[in-house]
């Protein structure tokens, strides 16, 4: 059964993680410029939700180690090293942010900060995906590890650290590379699922079925791939061979990136989207841009944080 946080409204809910040491739950609102965490245990009395007002919109972030996080903004990738504190850039980018900003991303198992970027346009496929590493002294520099997506969006490692997964939602497709975590190196790329394009005339009312198309996503335990499709209000769950194992309606019509938190890791939390949701769809499905959770049997794997 799927349950609604409170005050977790979002217009564009995005990349949830679990703080372990806070015991928190962390998302961003990307269009409403802000990142969210809650405070004490969510569901009791006296839990509530804070919200830290962005200059611009916020792709993804990251936990790090030293405290604080790590958060792609449109033009560039800065830090904090406390919850509303100074942001400093760490990066900037090359690229129009005019028409470009950062999406999708996490942090690696070995602290490297990853993310993908996405096209506002929509005329060519031009985001690309990079890699921040800054351990042991290194000096801040972004490395292009993978490109030709209009929409950078399911970033997620495998348990072993030998498969990386990024997702094209454009292109409807859920990408796949092996991958050396040691030396950071991309082989083999592959197709991993590819879903059906969207019917023309598509509504959520039309009787015509829709899987939706791959937004954010996370790994289990057991190495099962969660990808939330965004307008097919659903939570696919796929087997490290490429076989759909299993499948979750959700409450909102766009899932927009699961995580697995709680203490055990079984606590299923869910973002989604509001802004430019028709009306009638947010009649009929009001936790639409709020945080949805469910329990399931198989737990998450402990977030990655941020080594700098």
């Amino acid at each position: 059964m799927w349950t609604t946080l409170d005050d977790s409204l979002c217009e564009l809910g995005e990349s949830p993680f679990w703080h372990p040491g806070e015991r928190s739950l962390y998302w961003l609102d990307i269009a409403g410029r802000a990142v969210l965490r809650t405070r004490g245990d969510i569901g009791a009395a006296g839990a509530t939700v804070e919200r830290w007002a962005l200059p611009s919109e916020p792709g993804c972030m990251a936990p790090a180690r030293r405290g604080g996080l790590v958060i792609a903004l449109r033009d560039g990738i800065y830090r904090a090293k406390t919850w509303g504190g100074a942001l400093t850039q760490l990066v900037g980018v090359d690229y129009d942010t005019r028409t470009m900003r950062f999406n999708d991303g996490k942090c690696d198992p070995l602290g490297r900060f990853w993310a993908g970027t996405l096209n506002e346009v929509k005329d060519k496929s031009n985001a690309e995906l990079y890699c921040l590493d800054m351990r042991d002294g290194r000096a801040p520099a972004l490395q292009r590890m993978a490109g030709d997506a209009m929409t950078a969006n399911g970033l997620a490692f495998s348990p072993d650290a030998g498969t990386l997964y990024w997702s094209d939602t454009a292109a409807h497709a859920i990408r796949a590379w092996d991958w050396v975590a040691d030396s950071n190196t991309l082989t083999r790329p592959r197709v991993f699922e590819q879903f059906a394009a969207k019917p023309a005339g598509w509504t959520p009312s039309s009787p015509v079925r829709y899987a939706g198309r791959p937004d954010g996503a996370t790994v289990d335990a057991e190495g099962h791939y969660w990808a939330a499709m965004y307008e097919g209000g659903q939570l696919l769950r796929f087997a490290p061979s490429g076989k759909q194992v299993g499948a979750i309606a959700t409450p909102v019509q766009c899932p927009t990136m699961p995580c697995l938190g709680g203490d055990d890791l079984k606590t299923l939390f869910v973002t989604s989207v509001r802004k430019g949701r028709p009306a009638e769809e947010l009649e009929e499905r009001p936790a639409s841009g709020c945080v949805v959770s469910m329990r399931v049997d198989t737990p998450g794997l402990p977030v990655a944080f941020f080594e700098d």
